[in-house]
């Protein structure tokens, strides 16, 4: 049974920093793309972050570049998403999925997905 676990979310004030993991198991996700979406309230899910599964290559929302940063640990079976000089606007729960191939912006292409984690920021 595949399972995406996502963890790491809170609250936190605005310039602050947080770590969400999410952490697979069920098989191993080395070769798999990775990629974190958020939703926040009353608004649609939107892409934030993927790693390819082919070399790692990483790919980043307008809205986050040079403040979050997904990386993975195959070892762990685990992704990443650091994201430090939090603002406001970032607050929204996290979503964490898996999926074979390349395309990644879209949530609904993916194969896997966690049950996400809040992160809200305050001002």
């Amino acid at each position: 049974q595949v399972q995406l676990v996502e963890s790491g979310g809170g609250l936190v004030q605005a310039g602050g920093s947080l770590r969400l993991s999410c952490a697979a198991s069920g098989r191993t996700f080395s070769s798999y793309a990775m990629g974190w979406f958020r939703q926040a309230p009353g608004k649609e899910r939107k892409f934030v972050a993927a790693i390819s599964g082919s070399d790692d290559t990483t790919y980043y929302a307008d809205s986050v570049k040079g403040r979050f940063t997904i990386s993975r640990d195959g070892a762990k079976n685990t992704v990443y998403l650091q994201m430090n000089s939090l603002k406001p606007e970032d607050t929204a729960v996290y979503y964490c999925a898996a999926k074979r191939g390349s395309s990644y912006f879209a949530m609904e292409e993916y194969d896997y997905r966690g049950q996400g984690t809040q992160v809200t920021v305050s001002s």
